[in-house]
């Protein structure tokens, strides 16, 4: 082993290159930064939602980074081709293997040393309507990695050699048909960032829905509790509508025991 190899393991297991406080660990400890990089033919989709709320606190704090990758950027010809025609004829345009390549290898590059020593963890996802559907076990599990590419589809799909040897996983985000994978991007983004440590505070990740086994949320139909705020007596449509009266009484055991029945 070089002595820069030895100095480049010591070096990043005392002071990892990307890293966030953790409030809820103490003063000195630190949690790795989650690297985000989404490949797009349109990266001015992400700059309003990404600027806002609990996402930007959480890049304010380096608990994640978004790195939004123009495909176009990775092309050849003075046009900027993305797509061209399926092979053995068909609807519409199929996007090119090509650039996809080019940018998921600019992409790894952008950490070489860690790849190289084995110390980052991550994967390449291909939104497809054919993938394996997203829930919270999913996005606990792409939680714990510290870099997620995510490559967008549009137009009739990616060539399936996308699918088969550059990306690690299909997903999807339901079943239905949307034009494109930013907004399932944005989506995949957002329910792995809440499960950061420091985002959100755990009180508030204890109850919210889906957070229970699949086993407690068969048995008790346990989602998140009906809420209620002011005012307390509202009129809709000429009716009086209230809050329940347990909510008001101040006794947290029946309060507990009547968000337990909703």
């Amino acid at each position: 082993m070089r002595f820069f190899d030895f100095y480049e393991i010591r070096y990043y297991h005392n002071f990892p290159p990307d890293r966030g406080r953790d409030p809820d660990r103490g003063r000195d400890q630190y949690i790795n930064m989650i690297k985000f990089d989404i490949i797009t033919i349109f990266p001015g989709i992400f700059d309003s939602y990404f600027s806002e709320s609990i996402i930007k606190r959480a890049q304010a704090k380096k608990l994640v980074k978004i790195n939004i990758h123009n495909l176009r950027d990775y092309t050849n010809d003075k046009h900027k081709s993305v797509d061209d025609k399926p092979y053995g004829g068909g609807p519409g345009m199929v996007m090119k293997i090509e650039p996809i390549y080019k940018a998921i290898k600019k992409i790894k590059n952008l950490s070489p040393r860690l790849t190289r020593l084995g110390q980052e963890k991550s994967k390449i996802i291909l939104f497809s309507p054919k993938g394996k559907k997203l829930d919270q076990k999913m996005a606990k599990r792409f939680a714990k990695l510290d870099r997620l590419i995510m490559i967008c589809g549009r137009y009739e799909g990616v060539d399936e050699r996308v699918a088969q040897y550059i990306a690690d996983e299909e997903i999807s985000v339901g079943d239905y048909v949307l034009t494109g994978g930013e907004i399932p991007a944005m989506i995949v983004v957002d329910a792995i960032t809440r499960l950061i440590p420091g985002v959100i505070a755990k009180e508030s990740l204890k109850e919210e829905s889906f957070s229970f086994s699949k086993e407690k949320l068969l048995r008790e139909e346990q989602y998140e509790y009906p809420q209620y705020t002011r005012l307390e007596s509202f009129v809709i449509n000429g009716k009086k509508r209230v809050v329940p009266k347990v909510l008001l009484s101040g006794n947290h055991k029946k309060i507990e025991e009547w968000r337990k029945k909703a």
